[in-house]
């Protein structure tokens, strides 16, 4: 967490400086707020992450010494290959054509999606291909 609040911090720190050089050439309102806007978008999570840091025990990642066994972790089995988030996808994509082509789209990928969701479902339960 410390490599990541760092980063944010100089990101924050960053934004202001170029605010402040902003402002002052630039004599623009809306310029000058997104760019101090950054500027908190990397101070608010930077500290936090920071704060967070020095609370919690350090991580493999924070380690300059560590091993790449120590961050490992556990590993998990993984899905077998699907065809379902395709037809998700072609579900999706025809909900997204309803816009262009109407509702009677939207109809035909509502029905799809529902068939690719049970699925996924029925395939997660059974621990396979269907």
């Amino acid at each position: 967490m410390k490599i990541e609040g760092k980063l944010l911090l100089f990101m924050a720190v960053f934004g202001a400086i170029i605010a402040a050089i902003y402002w002052f050439t630039g004599y623009e309102d809306g310029g000058t707020v997104m760019l101090i806007g950054t500027a908190l978008l990397g101070l608010m999570p930077g500290s936090y992450y920071l704060w967070w840091s020095k609370r919690m025990k350090p991580r493999p990642e924070d380690d300059p010494n560590a091993t790449i066994e120590a961050a490992s972790g556990v590993v998990g089995a993984f899905p077998h290959s699907s065809i379902w988030p395709f037809v998700f996808g072609l579900a999706a994509a025809m909900v997204g054509l309803a816009l262009v082509f109407g509702v009677w789209t939207a109809v035909f990928g509502i029905v799809l999606g529902i068939a690719a969701v049970l699925g996924i479902i029925s395939e997660s339960r059974r621990g396979g291909n269907i």
